[in-house]
């Protein structure tokens, strides 16, 4: 099996893997037990958050790789080429009452984007809290927290406009 459709495969999946491990991780997440690092006596769920958190960090990783792909990552980051007008677009809409189309350059692909980002960031801060020495780990860990809290809105956000593509494609 050549690298490629292994890579095609897993492209197949990445979407739901970041969404199920990153909602078993949010939801296991008030039985964690860690402070400044895991201990002797870590329980299933710590242990679980913190290696399962890991792997998320590197399936996210694929995830931007997968986005970014192609060129693809103009759509989702059409800011970083000062390409904001799709996204102005949608905005004036939504202030007339009009719901923004997904796909394009628009606020969809931006919030997207912006999740993504979100994702990362998460990831970031919680491999930064598991290598960090004891002395900055709860630093790194009130980061994850609070980068945790930013993604949990995101992904309810995500499920509100998926809920309302799917009405529009219905309509």
């Amino acid at each position: 099996m050549s690298i490629k459709r292994v890579w095609q495969g897993l492209e197949a999946v990445l979407h739901a893997l970041v969404l199920a491990m990153s909602l078993l991780l949010i939801f296991t997440s008030p039985w964690i037990l860690i402070g400044r690092q895991l201990t002797e006596r870590a329980g299933f769920w710590d242990l679980f958050h913190v290696y399962g958190g890991l792997l998320t960090a590197m399936v996210a990783v694929l995830f931007l790789l997968k986005v970014c792909k192609g060129g693809q990552w103009r759509l989702f980051f059409p800011w970083l080429v000062l390409d904001i007008k799709p996204l102005l677009t949608d905005v004036r809409g939504l202030l007339r009452g009009q719901l923004p189309h997904s796909g394009g350059k628009g606020l969809i692909s931006v919030i997207e984007g912006l999740g993504v980002i979100l994702l990362l960031l998460v990831a970031l801060t919680g491999v930064a809290w598991f290598v960090a020495e004891p002395a900055n780990a709860l630093t790194w860990r009130h980061y994850h927290i609070v980068c945790v809290h930013g993604f949990i809105g995101f992904v309810v956000l995500h499920c509100i406009l998926g809920l309302l593509h799917i009405r529009e494609f219905f309509s």
